[in-house]
């Protein structure tokens, strides 16, 4: 009781260092099914030959290189867990980190994976090459060099096998040329397509880009100035909504993928330090006001509530207008002061991916939907990608088990989404060990970005 009494004190100041929250008996029993059952997606679905990682499962899709970065760090959760062998993970590692360094890399728009260090944001499972005419994508590639550095940091024996991880870790990542990318200077762009060049956005407000700033600023090779952290923070949006003063995005994602590689409790920028909390108190604040925003649920949503919420970029049941009310398939879901997009279609991953910032709210969600909906939402993989007990017109039923209850009605994906599986377990881990943490804060190249970005305190110091 009175570690849980501190646990609650910590949450009343703004920058006061969180405790471990005391998590029960029952609350490990269910964390240990929900990591080990989403730790399968990466481990049974990937192709092994050239570590790709499926964008969605069971229905075939193309690779999402964003997943592979998720994949990365999962199976060295996998290994601390006991799921696999520390040999199985660096086989699978190492095939993965060969294929992208010896990926063919051009200005071309066919027969290649990436150009200039970056790669395409889908890759055909088996070829590995640009599916279709996606964009070169620096936020995606930012988000698999965060599980290449933490195979990097951990792999750390003097064996021919972890030390060949290393070295093509270092290769991939000192290839990426972000001065190239910066098309308006200091920013990075959003992508580039050999067709028609640079994307027009570049990547400024608040939003999951931080991870990609750090990386940009910790390049061995072709590092930004240290000018563009704080042009970035000068389009912060701070606003209150929903009771929370903070830096604003709408779809929770953005306030957590960055989060999963590093650890921003307790340090601070420039930015930070005159608003007096940390980024990981913002996305704590943003967790309560995604929360807030559902319980008040102005749309009326069928089964909003204290436990069941979550609005992030998430599946859909269907892109039309019934009766009135507007649905979306696959849709940035979010709500905050910037916008609100919310047609009752809800995501497990919003309150698994913040399970480390507020695990009081987070963890007794993702409880209540397993309890909830069963086999509907919950399957071999852990959470299905999303749900919308609203959505109850013809064909709403993605997944039908075999008794399924009357009682509740609604749309439930049958896909699990690389993207939203990989912050649920991460994030997990890190509120129960703070592995992945703790293992990124010994990464080089992550301190040199945070300090460039004029990070100061905490494990920095």
């Amino acid at each position: 009781m009175k570690s849980f009494i501190l646990f609650l004190l910590t949450l009343s100041v703004g920058f006061a260092q969180p405790r471990p929250y005391p998590f029960t008996t029952a609350d490990n029993a269910f964390l240990d099914s929900l990591e080990r059952d989403t730790f399968r997606y990466f481990w049974n679905t990937t192709n092994a030959e050239n570590g790709l990682v499926p964008d969605r499962a069971p229905t075939r899709s193309f690779a999402s290189i964003a997943a592979v970065g998720f994949g990365l760090s999962s199976y060295l959760v996998g290994v601390e867990r006991g799921y696999i062998t520390r040999t199985q993970a660096t086989e699978r590692t190492l095939s993965t980190l060969r294929f992208f360094a010896n990926a063919p890399q051009s200005d071309k728009a066919t027969g290649v994976t990436g150009y200039k260090g970056f790669f395409y944001h889908f890759l055909d499972m088996k070829t590995g090459e640009r599916f279709k005419e996606v964009e070169l994508s620096t936020i995606d590639t930012a988000l698999l060099l965060g599980g290449i550095l933490s195979c990097q940091t951990y792999f750390d024996k003097n064996t021919p096998i972890e030390a060949e991880i290393r070295q093509l870790a270092d290769q991939i990542y000192s290839r990426v040329d972000w001065t190239w990318i910066q098309n308006h200077k200091p920013y990075v762009s959003m992508g580039w397509h050999p067709e028609k060049g640079f994307i027009p956005a570049d990547w400024k407000g608040y939003n999951e880009a931080m991870l990609l700033y750090v990386l940009a600023l910790g390049s061995p090779t072709h590092p930004v100035e240290e000018t563009v952290w704080n042009a970035w923070t000068k389009t912060y949006p701070w606003a209150r909504f929903q009771g929370q003063q903070h830096v604003n995005f709408d779809p929770l994602f953005g306030h957590q993928y960055s989060h999963i590689w590093i650890d921003f409790r307790g340090i601070q920028d420039t930015y930070m330090k005159e608003k007096g909390i940390d980024y990981a108190e913002n996305s704590r604040r943003a967790t309560y006001a995604n929360r807030a925003y559902c319980i008040e649920n102005p749309g009326k949503w069928k089964d909003y509530s204290a436990t069941i919420w979550g609005l992030t970029a998430c599946d859909g049941p269907k892109d039309t207008t019934v009766a009135g009310r507007t649905f979306f398939s696959y849709r940035a879901r979010g709500a905050a002061s910037t916008q609100i997009v919310d047609d009752g279609t809800l995501a497990p991953t919003a309150a698994g991916g913040s399970i480390a910032f507020a695990p009081e709210i987070c963890l007794p969600t993702l409880r209540a939907m397993k309890a909830s909906y069963g086999p509907a939402l919950y399957g071999e993989y852990g959470f299905r990608d999303a749900f919308n007990p609203t959505y109850r017109y013809p064909s709403a039923y993605a997944y039908v088990p075999a008794k399924r209850s009357e009682s509740r009605p609604g749309w439930f994906d049958k896909d699990y989404l690389g993207i939203d599986q990989g912050p649920i377990l991460l994030m997990a881990e890190n509120a129960r060990t703070a592995f992945i943490w703790d293992l990124m804060k010994r990464n080089p190249y992550i301190r040199k970005g945070l300090k460039r970005a004029g990070f100061t305190g905490g494990w920095l110091k």
